[in-house]
Protein backbone atom coordinates (compact mmCIF):
# COMPACT_ATOMS: atom_id res chain seq x y z
CA UNK A 1 0.00 0.00 0.00
CA UNK A 2 1.71 3.53 -1.09
CA UNK A 3 1.75 5.94 1.81
CA UNK A 4 -0.85 9.19 1.21
CA UNK A 5 0.43 12.49 -0.15
CA UNK A 6 1.06 14.96 1.72
CA UNK A 7 1.31 18.32 -0.34
CA UNK A 8 3.05 21.00 2.24
CA UNK A 9 1.17 24.25 1.67
CA UNK A 10 2.57 26.81 3.99
CA UNK A 11 0.69 30.27 4.32
CA UNK A 12 0.97 32.54 1.22
CA UNK A 13 3.40 35.57 2.85
CA UNK A 14 5.35 33.12 4.13
CA UNK A 15 5.81 31.54 0.33
CA UNK A 16 5.98 34.93 -1.04
CA UNK A 17 8.79 35.69 1.55
CA UNK A 18 10.79 32.98 0.43
CA UNK A 19 11.31 34.99 -2.88
CA UNK A 20 12.44 37.49 -1.87
CA UNK A 21 16.53 36.90 -1.98
CA UNK A 22 15.99 36.53 -5.78
CA UNK A 23 13.27 38.87 -6.38
CA UNK A 24 13.24 41.86 -3.78
CA UNK A 25 16.48 44.61 -2.93
CA UNK A 26 17.62 45.17 0.53
CA UNK A 27 15.68 48.26 0.46
CA UNK A 28 12.44 46.67 -0.59
CA UNK A 29 13.42 43.72 1.85
CA UNK A 30 13.62 46.05 4.39
CA UNK A 31 10.57 48.08 4.13
CA UNK A 32 8.24 44.89 3.77
CA UNK A 33 10.29 43.39 7.63
CA UNK A 34 9.22 47.29 9.19
CA UNK A 35 5.55 46.84 8.02
CA UNK A 36 4.88 43.15 8.98
CA UNK A 37 6.91 44.36 12.85
CA UNK A 38 4.38 47.27 12.72
CA UNK A 39 1.53 45.06 12.13
CA UNK A 40 2.06 42.38 14.90
CA UNK A 41 2.73 45.40 17.34
CA UNK A 42 -0.46 46.40 16.34
CA UNK A 43 -2.18 42.66 16.69
CA UNK A 44 -0.61 42.32 19.79
CA UNK A 45 -1.68 45.67 20.90
CA UNK A 46 -5.52 44.90 19.86
CA UNK A 47 -6.01 40.97 20.02
CA UNK A 48 -3.50 39.53 22.02
CA UNK A 49 -0.46 40.88 24.94
CA UNK A 50 1.67 43.35 23.87
CA UNK A 51 3.46 42.93 27.18
CA UNK A 52 3.81 39.29 27.50
CA UNK A 53 6.35 36.94 24.98
CA UNK A 54 2.85 34.77 24.60
CA UNK A 55 1.03 37.56 23.46
CA UNK A 56 3.83 38.99 20.68
CA UNK A 57 4.04 35.32 19.70
CA UNK A 58 0.38 34.80 19.04
CA UNK A 59 0.35 38.14 17.34
CA UNK A 60 3.15 37.26 15.14
CA UNK A 61 0.60 34.25 13.82
CA UNK A 62 -2.17 36.01 13.75
CA UNK A 63 0.23 38.85 11.66
CA UNK A 64 1.06 35.92 8.94
CA UNK A 65 -2.57 34.41 8.65
CA UNK A 66 -4.06 37.51 8.26
CA UNK A 67 -1.46 39.08 5.85
CA UNK A 68 -1.86 35.52 4.05
CA UNK A 69 -5.80 35.61 3.64
CA UNK A 70 -5.32 39.10 2.17
CA UNK A 71 -2.92 37.47 -0.21
CA UNK A 72 -4.94 34.79 -1.52
CA UNK A 73 -8.27 37.04 -1.94
CA UNK A 74 -6.30 39.55 -4.07
CA UNK A 75 -4.15 36.89 -5.86
CA UNK A 76 -5.51 34.44 -8.13
CA UNK A 77 -3.94 31.22 -9.00
CA UNK A 78 -0.91 29.03 -7.54
CA UNK A 79 1.73 31.78 -8.03
CA UNK A 80 3.87 33.09 -5.53
CA UNK A 81 5.58 35.91 -7.34
CA UNK A 82 2.74 38.03 -7.78
CA UNK A 83 1.52 38.12 -4.18
CA UNK A 84 5.14 39.76 -3.61
CA UNK A 85 4.56 42.21 -6.02
CA UNK A 86 2.04 43.08 -4.22
CA UNK A 87 3.37 43.12 -0.97
CA UNK A 88 6.20 45.35 -2.22
CA UNK A 89 4.37 47.43 -4.40
CA UNK A 90 0.78 48.28 -2.25
CA UNK A 91 2.68 47.50 1.05
CA UNK A 92 1.75 44.72 3.98
CA UNK A 93 -0.49 46.89 5.81
CA UNK A 94 -2.97 47.20 2.58
CA UNK A 95 -2.94 43.52 2.56
CA UNK A 96 -3.91 43.23 6.24
CA UNK A 97 -6.00 45.17 5.98
CA UNK A 98 -7.91 43.29 3.43
CA UNK A 99 -7.54 40.28 5.14
CA UNK A 100 -9.13 41.89 8.61
CA UNK A 101 -11.71 43.23 6.12
CA UNK A 102 -13.07 39.58 5.03
CA UNK A 103 -12.97 38.51 8.61
CA UNK A 104 -14.88 41.44 9.69
CA UNK A 105 -17.61 40.81 6.68
CA UNK A 106 -17.87 36.98 7.18
CA UNK A 107 -18.56 37.66 10.94
CA UNK A 108 -21.43 40.49 10.49
CA UNK A 109 -23.17 37.34 8.45
CA UNK A 110 -25.58 35.56 11.17
CA UNK A 111 -23.75 32.31 11.99
CA UNK A 112 -27.75 30.45 12.70
CA UNK A 113 -31.00 30.97 11.71
CA UNK A 114 -31.98 31.39 15.15
CA UNK A 115 -31.26 35.04 15.68
CA UNK A 116 -31.76 37.12 18.89
CA UNK A 117 -31.24 40.28 20.17
CA UNK A 118 -28.11 39.79 21.10
CA UNK A 119 -26.69 39.34 17.90
CA UNK A 120 -26.77 42.82 17.30
CA UNK A 121 -25.04 43.90 20.57
CA UNK A 122 -22.05 45.93 19.88
CA UNK A 123 -19.93 43.97 22.54
CA UNK A 124 -21.37 40.50 21.55
CA UNK A 125 -20.09 41.58 18.13
CA UNK A 126 -16.86 42.87 18.88
CA UNK A 127 -15.80 39.18 20.89
CA UNK A 128 -17.51 37.46 17.66
CA UNK A 129 -15.10 39.40 15.76
CA UNK A 130 -12.40 38.58 17.42
CA UNK A 131 -13.13 34.91 17.53
CA UNK A 132 -13.16 34.34 14.08
CA UNK A 133 -9.73 36.45 13.64
CA UNK A 134 -7.80 33.96 15.74
CA UNK A 135 -9.77 30.70 14.00
CA UNK A 136 -8.58 31.69 10.39
CA UNK A 137 -5.95 33.80 10.69
CA UNK A 138 -3.68 31.60 13.14
CA UNK A 139 -1.35 30.31 11.20
CA UNK A 140 2.05 28.96 12.18
CA UNK A 141 4.90 30.02 9.47
CA UNK A 142 6.35 26.48 9.76
CA UNK A 143 2.92 24.55 9.09
CA UNK A 144 0.42 23.95 6.66
CA UNK A 145 -2.73 26.43 6.47
CA UNK A 146 -6.11 25.83 5.11
CA UNK A 147 -7.45 29.20 6.67
CA UNK A 148 -8.56 30.59 3.22
CA UNK A 149 -10.21 27.58 2.93
CA UNK A 150 -12.12 27.41 6.11
CA UNK A 151 -13.39 31.29 5.38
CA UNK A 152 -14.55 30.16 1.82
CA UNK A 153 -16.40 27.59 3.68
CA UNK A 154 -17.84 29.54 5.93
CA UNK A 155 -18.78 32.30 3.71
CA UNK A 156 -20.85 30.31 1.99
CA UNK A 157 -22.60 28.96 4.75
CA UNK A 158 -23.20 31.73 6.30
CA UNK A 159 -24.04 33.32 3.14
CA UNK A 160 -26.74 30.53 3.23
CA UNK A 161 -28.11 31.40 6.59
CA UNK A 162 -28.47 34.96 5.01
CA UNK A 163 -30.38 34.16 2.61
CA UNK A 164 -33.16 31.74 5.36
CA UNK A 165 -33.18 35.07 7.60
CA UNK A 166 -34.07 37.28 4.93
CA UNK A 167 -36.99 35.08 3.49
CA UNK A 168 -38.08 35.05 7.00
CA UNK A 169 -37.98 38.27 7.95
CA UNK A 170 -39.88 39.54 4.43
CA UNK A 171 -42.50 36.84 4.96
CA UNK A 172 -42.56 38.27 8.62
CA UNK A 173 -43.32 42.01 7.41
CA UNK A 174 -46.04 40.79 4.95
CA UNK A 175 -47.82 38.81 7.57
CA UNK A 176 -51.37 38.83 7.29
CA UNK A 177 -52.18 40.82 10.70
CA UNK A 178 -49.43 43.39 10.04
CA UNK A 179 -45.88 43.16 10.95
CA UNK A 180 -44.15 41.38 13.18
CA UNK A 181 -41.29 43.10 15.08
CA UNK A 182 -40.13 40.67 17.66
CA UNK A 183 -36.17 41.28 17.51
CA UNK A 184 -35.67 37.31 18.37
CA UNK A 185 -36.28 35.40 15.43
CA UNK A 186 -36.21 31.91 14.43
CA UNK A 187 -36.16 32.02 10.44
CA UNK A 188 -36.93 28.31 10.06
CA UNK A 189 -39.97 28.58 12.19
CA UNK A 190 -41.50 31.23 10.38
CA UNK A 191 -40.82 29.81 6.74
CA UNK A 192 -42.34 26.51 8.37
CA UNK A 193 -45.37 28.25 9.03
CA UNK A 194 -45.93 30.12 6.32
CA UNK A 195 -45.87 27.09 4.15
CA UNK A 196 -48.20 25.07 6.33
CA UNK A 197 -50.48 27.58 6.60
CA UNK A 198 -50.52 28.18 2.60
CA UNK A 199 -51.76 25.18 1.69
CA UNK A 200 -55.34 26.44 2.98
CA UNK A 201 -55.06 28.22 -0.17
CA UNK A 202 -56.04 31.73 -0.95
CA UNK A 203 -52.09 33.22 -1.11
CA UNK A 204 -52.58 34.53 3.30
CA UNK A 205 -48.89 34.54 4.52
CA UNK A 206 -48.75 33.40 7.88
CA UNK A 207 -45.62 34.10 9.62
CA UNK A 208 -46.79 33.70 13.52
CA UNK A 209 -49.87 32.10 15.12
CA UNK A 210 -51.25 30.93 17.51
CA UNK A 211 -53.46 27.69 18.94
CA UNK A 212 -56.77 29.01 18.60
CA UNK A 213 -55.71 30.23 14.46
CA UNK A 214 -54.15 26.51 13.67
CA UNK A 215 -57.73 24.72 15.37
CA UNK A 216 -59.41 27.19 12.90
CA UNK A 217 -57.05 26.66 9.90
CA UNK A 218 -57.21 22.74 10.82
CA UNK A 219 -60.98 23.08 10.33
CA UNK A 220 -60.57 24.53 7.04
CA UNK A 221 -58.40 21.79 5.30
CA UNK A 222 -60.52 19.34 6.61
CA UNK A 223 -63.84 20.52 5.77
CA UNK A 224 -62.92 21.97 2.24
CA UNK A 225 -60.03 19.39 1.17
CA UNK A 226 -57.99 21.99 -0.50
CA UNK A 227 -55.27 21.12 -3.02
CA UNK A 228 -51.95 21.65 -1.46
CA UNK A 229 -49.97 22.29 -4.72
CA UNK A 230 -52.08 25.29 -5.82
CA UNK A 231 -52.02 26.82 -2.34
CA UNK A 232 -48.03 26.39 -2.22
CA UNK A 233 -48.46 27.84 -5.80
CA UNK A 234 -50.32 30.81 -4.65
CA UNK A 235 -47.80 31.63 -1.94
CA UNK A 236 -44.89 31.31 -4.05
CA UNK A 237 -46.39 34.03 -7.00
CA UNK A 238 -46.07 36.73 -3.90
CA UNK A 239 -42.68 35.93 -2.88
CA UNK A 240 -40.00 37.88 -4.86
CA UNK A 241 -37.51 36.57 -6.71
CA UNK A 242 -35.01 36.83 -4.33
CA UNK A 243 -36.76 34.70 -1.51
CA UNK A 244 -38.08 32.06 -4.32
CA UNK A 245 -35.00 29.65 -3.96
CA UNK A 246 -35.15 29.33 -0.64
CA UNK A 247 -39.01 28.83 -0.22
CA UNK A 248 -39.18 26.48 -3.07
CA UNK A 249 -36.61 24.42 -1.54
CA UNK A 250 -38.28 24.38 1.83
CA UNK A 251 -41.90 23.42 -0.13
CA UNK A 252 -39.95 20.82 -1.66
CA UNK A 253 -38.66 19.06 1.64
CA UNK A 254 -42.37 19.73 3.72
CA UNK A 255 -44.17 18.24 -0.05
CA UNK A 256 -42.46 14.74 0.55
CA UNK A 257 -41.54 14.61 4.81
CA UNK A 258 -44.24 16.99 6.88
CA UNK A 259 -45.76 14.81 9.12
CA UNK A 260 -48.32 17.22 10.13
CA UNK A 261 -49.37 17.96 6.79
CA UNK A 262 -49.29 13.91 6.25
CA UNK A 263 -51.14 13.33 9.78
CA UNK A 264 -53.83 16.86 9.12
CA UNK A 265 -56.44 14.56 7.21
CA UNK A 266 -56.96 11.97 9.29
CA UNK A 267 -58.49 11.59 13.01
CA UNK A 268 -54.97 12.77 14.68
CA UNK A 269 -56.29 15.30 17.74
CA UNK A 270 -55.35 18.80 17.66
CA UNK A 271 -53.51 18.60 20.88
CA UNK A 272 -50.99 16.05 18.49
CA UNK A 273 -51.18 18.27 15.73
CA UNK A 274 -50.55 20.91 17.88
CA UNK A 275 -47.29 19.20 18.75
CA UNK A 276 -46.07 18.29 15.27
CA UNK A 277 -46.57 21.82 14.57
CA UNK A 278 -44.43 23.48 17.60
CA UNK A 279 -41.50 20.90 16.13
CA UNK A 280 -41.70 22.68 12.83
CA UNK A 281 -42.62 26.24 14.17
CA UNK A 282 -40.79 26.53 17.76
CA UNK A 283 -40.88 29.56 19.29
CA UNK A 284 -42.56 31.38 16.50
CA UNK A 285 -45.66 29.90 18.09
CA UNK A 286 -48.18 32.14 20.16
CA UNK A 287 -49.11 31.03 23.48
CA UNK A 288 -52.14 32.38 23.17
CA UNK A 289 -53.98 29.74 25.44
CA UNK A 290 -53.25 29.78 29.54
Amino acid sequence: MLPAIVIEKPPRLVRAVRLLPGEATHEEAAVLADELSGITAMVAEKFTNDRTAEGIQRALLLTVGGVSLGLEHLVEGEDDLPALDILIGEGAEHVFQTGFRLIRELAALPEDSLVGEYDNDPVYSQRRLKELFVDICTADPGESWSGYERYLGQLEQRKGVQAIVRAAQWLRRHHYEGPINDPDLNAEGVIALAIIFAVEGGGRITARAGQKEFERFVASVRRNKPDFEAGWAELMARIPAAHQGIIAERIDTYRKSCTLLQSIGTRAGIKQLFAELENYAGSELDADYP
